[in-house]
């Protein structure tokens, strides 16, 4: 059967989501068709709150994981654990979501130690299968089961780049800061400020991505242009409101915080 595009609107329970292509219509195929996920794009460009939309779509449980240095394979299918005087073993996150026919989530997989990626190998292949060493169990993936991954591919380098071998195991998906119309539209419905306001805010938020490489080592999210329009609501003046939740979480160092402001003030006046 092929899957159905779903609107936000007929799935009041789901998080919001405004798509910025067909990237809800892509994902229910490759759910529908077992096929794993990999999520590329800068930080704070609705990735995460894409898997969460498109969890709730499929009415899925969804466990997701921070990647990081030190994340082992035990850290995700589970160890034995001592409790009551005695030892019991306890899944992981990707074991549950494999039990329960979930979606396991991944996030800046790149991170994890290569050796805990390759875990995910036989489960994002045709096998479907998630061995478990350590109690010689076998689970073979029920249908719904889905895995996802993401990452920056700003960050990547010769030592934190996702091997090709892994790579090539998923149907990839590009994200990017939506248009302005759609971050308008994002901002406000998250924000629940009103469309005018807003406007400001988000060209300010593009003429501070212009930045990025030259002034600033990361771009400025939508979800820092939320934040922003959440204290313009609550009565900050725009430009206060910028400079603590636009300019501060990008950068430490004064002189360019007030380069920043400088921008800040030009768009969004003193």
């Amino acid at each position: 059967m092929k899957p159905s595009a779903v609107s936000a609107d007929n799935l009041p329970q789901a998080p919001y989501y405004l798509p910025q292509g067909r990237e809800v219509e892509l994902f229910r195929h490759a759910h529908h068709n077992q096929l794993p996920v990999l999520l590329k794009g800068p930080t704070g460009c609705g990735k995460t709150r894409f898997i969460e939309h498109m969890a709730a779509v499929l009415d899925r449980p969804l466990y997701t994981v921070a990647c990081h240095d030190d994340l082992s394979a035990s850290d995700l299918v589970g160890r034995h654990l001592i409790g009551d005087g005695a030892t019991y073993w306890s899944d992981g996150p990707l074991t549950r979501a494999v039990r329960e026919g979930g979606i396991c989530y991944l996030d800046e997989v790149v991170e994890a130690r290569k050796d805990t990626t390759v875990v995910l190998h036989p489960l994002s292949d045709d096998r479907r299968m998630l061995p478990i060493e350590r109690t010689g169990e076998t689970l073979q993936a029920p249908p719904e089961f889905m895995l996802v991954v993401s990452y920056n591919p700003g960050y990547q380098n010769l030592l934190k780049g996702m091997k090709t071998s892994t790579r090539q195991r998923f149907v990839g998906l590009r994200f990017d800061f939506p248009d302005p119309e759609r971050e308008r539209a994002i901002v406000a419905a998250e924000s629940g400020l009103d469309d005018e306001r807003v406007g400001p805010l988000v060209e300010l938020a593009r003429d501070l991505r212009n930045l990025k490489d030259h002034d600033l080592e990361e771009a400025p999210s939508t979800r820092l242009v939320v934040h922003a329009a959440v204290l313009v609501r609550d009565g900050f003046r725009p430009a206060e409101a910028a400079r603590s939740a636009l300019v501060e979480p990008l950068t430490d160092d004064e002189e360019t915080a007030m380069a920043l402001m400088e921008v800040v003030d030009a768009v969004l006046g003193q």
